[in-house]
Formats: structure tokens, sequence, C-alpha cells
């Protein structure tokens, strides 16, 4: 008997995980534009180029929490599947 929750795989008790390469790379993309963004800030001359390198840094930094969060939930979720799966 297989379930499948998210990304992952779940067969008589034994959790598989896939790798979700996709959003490994969104990460470190996201995380390049924050750097971006912080140089954009360090080295602006007007206000408004300061408040949108510092607010792509802090998107980016959230972002990239978010991704980390969805993450840990598959994980969760696959763990509960497969305890559900092997449960008499």
């Amino acid at each position: 008997m297989r379930f499948y929750s998210g990304l992952a795989a779940v067969d008589h008790g034994e959790v598989r995980m896939e790798s979700d390469s996709g959003s490994l790379i969104v990460a470190v993309m996201v995380a390049v534009f924050g750097l971006v963004g912080l140089f954009l800030a360090a080295g602006a001359a007007d206000d408004e180029m300061y408040v949108f390198g510092f607010s792509l840094a802090v998107f980016a930094v959230c972002f990239d929490f978010g991704l980390l969060k969805r993450h840990f939930d598959l994980q969760d979720a696959a763990r509960a599947a497969a305890r559900e799966a092997t449960h008499v």
C-alpha cells in the first residue's frame, strides 16, 4: 500500500523523501536577490533606492524562511502518514 503526501512517498511504514531541487534553486536565487538589495541599500544616493534595496532584502529573508517552513511541514506530514500507515 502506498500513500502520497506532498513530496513524500510512504511505503509500508518506510518514508522515502524525494529531493525537491526546484525549491533549493529558488531559495538560492532569492538569497542572491536579497544580497543585491543590501548592496543597493548600502550604495543608495536617495531614499527611494535605500527603501527598495532594504525591502528586497527583507522580502528575501521572509521568502526563504517560508520555504524552510514548507520543507519541514512536508517532512512532518510524511512522518505522520507513515505512523498512520503502520498503525494497527
